[in-house]
C-alpha cells in the first residue's frame, strides 16, 4: 500500500521528506509499533502516552529497514515521516485501511464495564450462534472463531493485530464479532477504525484508579464507546447511575437514528426480568424484551448473571434475533471459564472459581453463593501487584463482611512482595473480622482451603479465574486455579 494512501486516512497528517513526491509513492509492506520486530518495508508507529515514548526508537526502526515512520513531532531521519496529531489514533485508522477495512464487513458488538464483560460476551455469542450466525469472540479469554483459538494477551488487542485478525475473520466467513472493550483500550484509542453495530454497558465500579486517578476519568474513558456517531444501538444498565448518565448524554446529542435501550431489575427499563427461582447452579426468570416475552432457565448462578443475560438478550433482540433463539442460546449456556465456574465437590461442599478482582465483583459473587450456602462460606483471594492499590483494603473489608472465613494469598504479585500486598488487604479485613489465615503461596493456600471443607460449605477461589499463568517478577509461570483444585481433590479420600 502507498504511504500517501495511509496518510490520507488521518485528518491533519502530512508527509515530511527531502523528496515529497518519492515519499508519497513509498510502498508499505507491513505495520509495526515495536522496533525490535521491524522488517524491511514496514511502517513504524512512534507512540506516546505509555510507559515510554517510542519516538526514541525511530532510528532503530530505520536501521532495521523501516520504509517510513508515523510520529507526532519531526524526527531527524532519512526515511519519510507521516507527522500526525495523535499517533495512537492514526495507528487504528491506518491499520484498518491497510487490511482493507475488514471491520466494515463485520457486525461488531462492543462490551464494556468494570465487571461482566466476558460472561455477557459469551452469552451474546451463544445466542447469535443459536440464531445461525457465525460468531467470533475477542476478550480476556482470548480470541476464538471457527476452529481457531488465540491465547489471550490483552482484553482488547492492539489495533495492528486486531484489524489483521478482523481481515482473517472476514475470510473465514465470520458475520458477528463480540468484543470486550476495556477502559484502557478506549483511553489509548485502540478501537479507532471501528463502527459498532451495538455496544453494551454492564456497570461501573472501582478499578484501575492507579491508571486513571479518579472514577470520573475512568468513566469518561468508558463513555467514548457510546458516541452516537459510532454506536447506533446502546444497551445500558439502567440500574447503574452511570448507565443512566450515558443515556442522558446520548439523548442530549440530538442525533437521529440511534437507539438507547435500558435493561434492569429495579428501575423502569425496556428490558427486564421477573426472577421465579434461584438455585446454586442456575436461575429461572421471565424475560421481557420490549414486551416480547420468553422464559429463561439460565444454568449460571447469581443475580449478576441475570443482568448479564438481560444485556446479551436485549442486544440480540435489537439486532433482529428472534426470542426463540435468544431463549435457546441462554438456556444452553455452559459456565464461562473462570466466571463463578463450578470447580469440584468435596465432603459435600461446593468449590467455585471466579475472576472477581474488585470489591464489587467479590460482593456480587459472595452474595450469590451466600444465598445457597448451608454451611460456611469460605473465600480464598489476593490482589494483583503493581495495580490499583486503593482497592486492596476495600476488597478485604468486603470479603470480611460476606465470608465466614478467608484464606489471604497471592494473586499476580508482579514486581511487589506478596506479603506487602496481603498486609494492605488485611488493613481492610481487620476492620470487620479476624477470621482469616495468611498463606502467601497460592497452591498451598488452595490445598489448605480444600482441607477445611465440610458438608454444606462453599469455597470461592477468586481473583484469577481462567488465567493459565501467575506473574512473578516479570515472568509468567504456568499456573491455573482449576488445575490446582483438581490436584488437591485427587489427594483427598472421596467423602
Amino acid at each position: 500500500m502507498l504511504l500517501s494512501e495511509l496518510a490520507a486516512c488521518v485528518g491533519g497528517a502530512r508527509i515530511a521528506s527531502d523528496d515529497p513526491r518519492a515519499a508519497e509513492n513509498t510502498q508499505i509492506r507491513g505495520l509495526t509499533a515495536d522496533s525490535r520486530f521491524c522488517s524491511p518495508g514496514d511502517l513504524f508507529f512512534c507512540l506516546t502516552g505509555g510507559k515510554t515514548d517510542s519516538h526514541v526508537y525511530a532510528a532503530d526502526a530505520e536501521e532495521a529497514g523501516a520504509a517510513a515512520v508515523v510520529c507526532e513531532r519531526e524526527l531527524a531521519l532519512k526515511i519519510p515521516r507521516i507527522v500526525v496529531p495523535d499517533s495512537r489514533r492514526a495507528m487504528g485508522l491506518m491499520a484498518a485501511a491497510f487490511y482493507g477495512r475488514p471491520a466494515d464487513r463485520l457486525k461488531i458488538v462492543g462490551v464494556t464495564g468494570t465487571n461482566g464483560k466476558t460472561t455477557t460476551s459469551y452469552m451474546l455469542a451463544s445466542v447469535l450462534r443459536r440464531a445461525g450466525k457465525s460468531v467470533a469472540v475477542v476478550g480476556t479469554l482470548g480470541i476464538c472463531y471457527g476452529k481457531k483459538q488465540i491465547a489471550p494477551e490483552l482484553t482488547t488487542p492492539d489495533p495492528l493485530f486486531l484489524h489483521k485478525i478482523f481481515a482473517d475473520m472476514v475470510k473465514s466467513g465470520v458475520e458477528y464479532v463480540v468484543e470486550e472493550v476495556s477502559a484502557h483500550a478506549l483511553f489509548y484509542r485502540k478501537d479507532e477504525g471501528i463502527r459498532y453495530a451495538a455496544c453494551i454497558f454492564t456497570n461501573l465500579t472501582q478499578d484501575h484508579l492507579d491508571f486513571f486517578g479518579s472514577m470520573e476519568k475512568y468513566g469518561e474513558a468508558k463513555k467514548r464507546l457510546f458516541s452516537p456517531e459510532r454506536c447506533p444501538i446502546a444497551m445500558l444498565n439502567g440500574d447503574d447511575p452511570f448507565g443512566r448518565e450515558i443515556g442522558r448524554e446520548r439523548a442530549a446529542s440530538g442525533k437521529k437514528g440511534v437507539q438507547t435501550i435500558f435493561y434492569g431489575l429495579e428501575e423502569p427499563s425496556e428490558v427486564f426480568a421477573v426472577i421465579t427461582a434461584e438455585e446454586l447452579h442456575g436461575s429461572e426468570f421471565m424475560l421481557n424484551l420490549s414486551d416480547s416475552l420468553c422464559r429463561i432457565s439460565l444454568p449460571m448462578t447469581g443475580r449478576h448473571n441475570v443482568y448479564n443475560a438481560m444485556a446479551a438478550a436485549g442486544t440480540a433482540y435489537a439486532l433482529g434475533v428472534r426470542t426463540e433463539a435468544i431463549a435457546g442460546g441462554l438456556n444452553e449456556m455452559k459456565p464461562v471459564r473462570g466466571r463463578l465456574e463450578p470447580a469440584g465437590r468435596y465432603r459435600g461442599a461446593d468449590i467455585f472459581v471466579d475472576f472477581a478482582h474488585t470489591p464489587d465483583g467479590l460482593e456480587k459473587s459472595l452474595s450469590a453463593l451466600r444465598e445457597h450456602c448451608l454451611g460456611r462460606l469460605i473465600c480464598l483471594f489476593g490482589c494483583g501487584g503493581n495495580r490499583d492499590r486503593s482497592k486492596r483494603a476495600p476488597m478485604g473489608e468486603t470479603v470480611a463482611k460476606k465470608a465466614d472465613f478467608s484464606v489471604l494469598t497471592s494473586d499476580n504479585p508482579r514486581f511487589e512482595e506478596p506479603t506487602d500486598i496481603i498486609a494492605e488487604i488485611e488493613e481492610g479485613y481487620r476492620r470487620v473480622s479476624e477470621r482469616y489465615v495468611v498463606i502467601p503461596e497460592r497452591e498451598r493456600a488452595i490445598r489448605y482451603a480444600v482441607g477445611l471443607l465440610k458438608k454444606g460449605d462453599i469455597l470461592l477461589v477468586a481473583g484469577k479465574g481462567g488465567e493459565d499463568y501467575q506473574e512473578i517478577m516479570g515472568i509468567k509461570y504456568a499456573y491455573n486455579d482449576n488445575a490446582v483444585i483438581r490436584e488437591a481433590l485427587s489427594r483427598k479420600p472421596p467423602l
